[in-house]
């Protein structure tokens, strides 16, 4: 009996060395840390059940017969973080290059499907070569495996997804169909094909941190969410984005003890709003405000800087929260802030995710540029988001909103719950000064005759009472009073119910 467990001591041992004392040397001389030590920064300590330690892959082609490592360079299994249950997975590019092969997919998927059964979020430690040569299309079929599983879990359980080196090629399409992915500057990178074929193909010449690293994903394409300096401190960023989640859809929203007061007043609001109605303030001034302890986890933070998106807590609850950016093109909508807002809409109302609005809108951003990348079809998709919503959805004016932008950013007339306005706010179909130049074209000479034309149009319009008098407004409120009145509409709202037409699945403009 001591003889065998000795011999599984050995073993064990032997699998979770991965690819040796020197490959791992070589992968912290990257700075980077092995797959074994990601999963133990990530869970919590002693959480972490592993699955199929022993697993090695099954070609014989190409010499691989006498070339099995245990593990198949994948770590698979479940822990905690914080106390609640996650599955993971992480490659290992120490052995093969953390190459996919026809086993190394079914680990993956192995989890992937516990996950959805038991209702627990996956995290992917992604850092792989990309497909293994040697087995041919047996590993094309293993990412396919994956991805069909990544598209059955979606809107499930979340799905988070951590580039820590090269994803190229297929690879990159599971990532890019979970809910969030998360990069580390200067040691990761994600692209379809690399600076070789492209200078082959194109006859451009460019790095693989200027084609696909985490500054390109987070700033021009949007493929990522965010990107941190390190292995260390993307884990801990991703233990934090957790603690924001649902388990799953049908879970509700994590709650957890808060020490700020519900009913807490803060009078600073009540001067946020500057007296010239051109001159920019941070919206996120605002949201820390109206959060519990001021504690905002942004997503997206550098791509489409004029919307706002990321989750707060209020009352310990979990709310995300949209608000457009008056610092940035006047907080106007455009293609890239509508596309990072339905996307991040349609993730809170998939996992049962109250939505908080803060809007300040002129309108949706005019030009060609716009109109040519089909500026309509994409702001289509957020007006469809908020439409389709069924969670919990509260809206507060800041200053203005006007014309379509008003509709599409979570008005009453698209299933909005509770729609609050500051005294500042106006809503209209347009500025005072567009309207006047349109209704009374007759009296473009006069100066005079125009502007107390427009201080007319004014007083009447730039307002929030007209709105407010068709109950399209349900409160005109202190803005110094913001947290209350949101926490008490939230609070109000926590047994929503809401039936819609039966359907297979939507068609939302894509």
């Amino acid at each position: 009996m001591k003889d065998i467990l000795t011999q599984l001591e050995d073993r064990r041992a032997q699998a979770q060395a991965g690819g040796g004392p020197r490959r791992v040397e070589a992968q912290h001389a990257k700075g980077k840390l092995s797959a074994r030590e990601r999963i133990e920064l990530l869970l919590d300590e002693g959480s972490f059940e592993e699955f199929d330690m022993f697993v090695t892959h099954r070609a014989t082609d190409f010499g691989m017969a006498s070339n099995k490592v245990a593990g198949d360079g994948v770590i698979t299994g479940w822990g905690t973080i914080n106390g609640r249950q996650v599955y993971v997975f992480s490659q290992d590019f120490t052995v093969l290059g953390g190459s996919v092969s026809e086993t190394h997919g079914q680990k993956i998927c192995k989890i992937m499907d516990m996950a959805v059964q038991n209702g627990a979020p996956i995290i992917g430690m992604n850092d792989s070569g990309g497909a293994r040569i040697q087995e041919g299309v047996g590993s094309l079929a293993a990412y396919g495996e994956v991805f069909q599983r990544n598209i059955l879990a979606s809107g499930v359980v979340p799905q988070i997804s951590m580039i820590m080196g090269p994803c190229a090629g297929g690879a990159v399409y599971s990532p890019a169909m979970t809910d969030f992915i998360f990069m580390v500057r200067d040691s990761s990178y994600m692209f379809v094909t690399g600076p070789d074929v492209v200078k082959t193909v194109t006859n451009e010449v460019v790095t693989a941190e200027e084609l696909g690293g985490a500054s390109t994903h987070t700033r021009k394409s949007s493929v990522a969410d965010g990107a941190f300096e390190n292995d260390i401190e993307a884990l801990a960023e991703v233990r934090r984005l957790i603690d924001f989640l649902p388990a799953n859809n049908r879970a509700g929203v994590p709650r957890r003890p808060f020490f700020d007061d519900p009913a807490r007043v803060d009078d600073s609001l009540d001067t946020l709003i500057p007296a010239n109605p051109n001159t920019p303030y941070d919206m996120k001034e605002l949201i820390l405000k109206v959060a519990d302890e001021g504690d905002f986890y942004e997503i997206q933070e550098d791509f489409a800087k004029n919307i706002i998106t990321g989750f707060v807590r209020l009352e310990g609850s979990t709310v995300g929260v949209v608000a457009n950016q008056p610092m940035v093109l006047a907080g106007c909508l455009d293609i890239d802030s509508s596309r990072k807002a339905a996307r991040f809409v349609r993730f809170c109302d998939a996992f049962d995710i109250p939505i908080l609005t803060f809007v300040d809108v002129p309108g949706f951003l005019p030009g060609t540029g716009q109109e040519y990348a089909g500026v309509i079809k994409h702001g289509a998709k957020l007006l469809y988001a908020y439409g389709e919503a069924t969670v919990p959805k509260v809206t507060v004016i800041t200053r203005k909103t006007y014309g379509g932008a008003y509709v599409v950013m979570s008005s009453k007339h698209l299933r909005g719950d509770i729609n609050y306005a500051w005294p500042t706010a106006e809503v209209a179909v347009m500025g005072a000064k567009g309207a006047v130049e349109i209704l009374y074209r007759s009296d473009l000479g006069d100066t005079d005759k125009i502007a107390a034309r427009t201080a007319e149009y004014e007083e009447n319009f730039a307002n929030p009472f007209k709105a407010a008098e068709r109950g399209f407004i349900d409160e005109v409120i202190m803005p110094h009073s913001t947290r209350r009145r949101v926490c008490r509409a939230f609070a109000s709202l926590r047994g929503k119910r809401v039936t819609t037409p039966w359907k297979k699945h939507d068609n939302i403009p894509l």
